[in-house]
C-alpha cells in the first residue's frame, strides 16, 4: 500500500496515462508557468510584508514631521506677539 491506499504501480499507469495525453511538452510548460507563478507569488508575499514595515516607518516619520511643523507654528506665533509687543 501507498499513499491513501494507491500503491506505486496505480501512480505510475496514472502518470503514463497524463503522459500520452498531454505529451511531454505540454507538462514541461505547464510545470515551468506553475514554478513562475510560485515564485511570483512568494516575491509579492515578501514585497507586502516589506511595504507593511516601510508603511510603519513612513506613518513615524509624517508623525515626526507633523510634531515639528506644530512645534514650527507655535514659536512663530511667539514672534509675533513678542514683535507685536514691541
Amino acid at each position: 500500500m501507498g499513499i491513501g491506499g494507491i500503491s506505486i504501480w496505480q501512480l505510475l499507469i496514472i502518470l503514463a496515462i497524463v503522459i500520452m495525453i498531454f505529451g511531454t511538452k505540454k507538462l514541461k510548460s505547464l510545470g515551468t508557468d506553475l514554478g513562475s507563478a510560485v515564485k511570483g507569488f512568494r516575491a509579492s508575499v515578501t514585497d507586502k510584508s516589506e511595504d507593511k514595515d516601510g508603511d510603519e516607518n513612513a506613518q513615524a516619520a509624517t508623525e515626526d514631521t507633523v510634531q515639528q511643523s506644530e512645534s514650527n507654528e507655535t514659536q512663530t506665533k511667539k514672534q509675533t506677539k513678542a514683535k507685536e509687543k514691541v
